[in-house]
């Protein structure tokens, strides 16, 4: 094991909680070297704010310490659908894609990608109709997916994530999405080249036995569950095995040196 990929919520911090020895741990894989990157499907803020919010828990960070599905989709678009862009993410993520051409709101039609991130509250039949309209207008737009995450543990209970609006398009068009985010393996390669090892050498930390775990052990990296955010026991027992389960973040040291031994 020769670096780490750590998921951000429900591993590092719930909500607006640090999760316990969550900024221990961060701090001893800086002392020892250790290469990591904070690898999240979050797509409701920019990098910046992540590296705010670590701040206010005592966890220092940069911007390159990140990767996030709009940076993964950003690269990929500019190289493979480079026209106008309609953007189904919250306002604060759009400015991500400054770079790219961004198709008017109200369009119908016109777009080279429609890409979908985590909306919440904000999707209504409206807004779903629109993507829809724009998936079956010609020339045909590629549907990206900056994530394929199933729910999230939010401060009041789960909450729906992306992908069953993904998997509604997908569906209603005929038409499979470019997943740009966990549990994509593409999106874990692309982690393997910024940490600048192959992936054998890496560990995945998370809470999601889908995106983290399998997603991690399917691009051929060790998944380690942790038993924090939305880990729920009925997790075990199916067809998916993680490498590892810790308790929580705070055990990644002791398990770390136990295995390097």
């Amino acid at each position: 094991m020769r670096a780490v990929l750590i998921d951000l919520d429900g591993v590092v911090y719930q909500g607006d909680q640090v999760v316990r020895g969550a900024a221990e741990a961060i701090g001893w894989l800086r002392a020892e070297a250790i290469p990591f990157l904070f690898v999240t499907n979050t797509t409701s803020r920019p990098r910046v704010a992540l590296v705010e919010k670590l701040a206010h828990m005592g966890i220092p960070s940069e911007i390159d310490d990140f990767l996030t599905p709009p940076l993964a989709a950003l690269r990929w678009l500019e190289e493979n659908a480079p026209g106008p862009a309609a953007l189904f993410v919250p306002p604060a993520t759009v400015g991500e894609f400054a770079s790219l051409p961004q198709l008017d709101g109200c369009a119908e039609a016109g777009a080279a990608s429609v890409v979908l991130g985590d909306l919440g509250s904000a999707w209504d039949f409206d807004g779903l109709n629109r993507a829809f309209r724009l998936l079956m207008a010609e020339p045909t737009p590629v549907l990206v997916a900056l994530g394929m995450t199933r729910y999230w543990r939010a401060a009041d209970g789960l909450r729906l994530d992306v992908a069953p609006f993904v998997v509604a398009l997908e569906h209603a068009t005929g038409r499979a999405a470019t997943v740009l985010g966990k549990p994509a393996a593409p999106f874990f390669e692309t982690a393997a080249r910024l940490v600048d090892r192959p992936p054998h050498e890496l560990v995945m930390i998370g809470d999601d036995i889908v995106g983290d775990v399998r997603g991690a052990q399917l691009a051929g990296i060790k998944g380690v569950l942790v038993r924090t955010g939305k880990y729920r026991g009925t997790d075990l027992g199916g067809d998916i095995e993680p490498d590892a389960i810790l308790d929580s973040i705070h055990d990644l040291r002791r398990w770390w040196e136990r295995e390097s031994h």
